[in-house]
């Protein structure tokens, strides 16, 4: 019995620390990165952060503001689709307020532990400064 209830403690920070990592730059495997190899990139890429950053670009929204926004999505969401199946059933009030609490319990979960977004300004400017040292991004993950 202990044996399971640490293998889900182990699960569950991994699952919070992969949720927690930032976002990075995917870099095409152009000659460019073929030549100066992973371990220049990661550096370059660390680089061009920091002047993003130094330049006043966001590496992401406030943690709170991201997680109160998928809050109030799931409520949303939550108190709609209950609603219809409230109304379905007769007890459109009562299937809201369930819906609402519901969709937020959700949106709280998929917001503490979702990857925080980098602002579009810092994802650009890192690309841009990537670019420039001759590597080619193709998304963000």
């Amino acid at each position: 019995m202990k044996r399971n209830g640490a293998a889900s403690t182990v699960c569950l920070l991994a699952l919070f620390l992969a949720a927690c990592a930032a976002p990075k730059p995917i870099l095409y495997p152009n000659d460019h990165l073929k030549t100066v190899g992973q371990d220049t990139a990661k550096q370059d890429i660390a680089e061009c952060r920091d002047m993003a950053e130094a330049a006043g670009a966001k590496p992401g929204q406030g943690r709170a503001g991201q997680v109160a926004g998928s809050t109030a999505v799931g409520a949303g969401v939550g108190a709609a689709g209950g609603a219809v199946g409230g109304a379905i059933l007769g007890a459109a009030g009562s299937g809201s307020a369930i819906g609402a609490a519901s969709g937020a319990t959700i949106g709280l979960l998929r917001g503490l532990f979702s990857r925080p977004k980098p602002g579009q300004a810092y994802i650009n400017f890192v690309n841009r400064c990537l670019k420039e040292r001759g590597y080619e991004t193709v998304g963000w993950e």
